[in-house]
């Protein structure tokens, strides 16, 4: 657990260099088709775009969010985490 505070502090340092909150953040993950509206719900009033890989056994999930802190960014990641299956871009 220790490990993974660090790693959590280490993201939002990274995230606090890079962006200025709030920010408009594009989170990009694949899952298989029966894993998609699972993403989906992670940005119930956001507009979120799909596209099938070539073979269509995965998709590409695209989701442009207003993001209000690096904590929010990571609350998301946290969420998704929870998804089985789920790749993270």
């Amino acid at each position: 657990m220790a490990g993974q505070k660090y790693d959590t502090e280490e993201f939002r340092n990274k995230l606090e260099a890079t962006h200025d909150f709030p920010t408009l953040y594009m989170f990009k993950f694949i899952v298989t088709d029966d894993k998609k509206q699972e993403v989906e719900n992670l940005f119930p009033m956001n507009e979120v775009s799909f596209k099938p890989s070539s073979k269509g056994k995965y998709i590409s999930v695209t989701a442009k969010v207003m993001a209000s802190s690096s904590d929010y960014v990571i609350d998301i990641y946290k969420k998704a985490k929870q998804i089985e299956g789920i790749i993270a871009l």
